[in-house]
């Protein structure tokens, strides 16, 4: 398939996926790398409040509001 036919199939809000190979498929910048932290209890029992409050883990409630802070950070430089 040509670029110009593909582009004009994805423009047009048609499924494209069948003429791609997503076996190579990688996001940038999501490689994972493991880290142990250790917090204080009662932060952990706050973790688990909120976390439970929102339907979500503890693990997700640290990555969201790490990045959160980390995107308010470099907005601000």
């Amino acid at each position: 398939m040509k670029a110009k036919k593909f582009d004009s199939e994805f423009d047009s809000g048609k499924d494209v996926t069948a003429h791609l190979d997503l076996s190579r498929a990688r996001r940038p910048q999501q490689k994972l790398k493991r880290v142990n932290v250790d917090f204080p209890d009662w932060m952990i029992d706050s973790l688990d409040r909120e976390a439970s409050r929102l339907g979500v883990t503890r693990q997700s409630i640290i990555k969201v509001w790490l990045a959160e802070r980390l995107e308010q950070i470099a907005s601000n430089k």
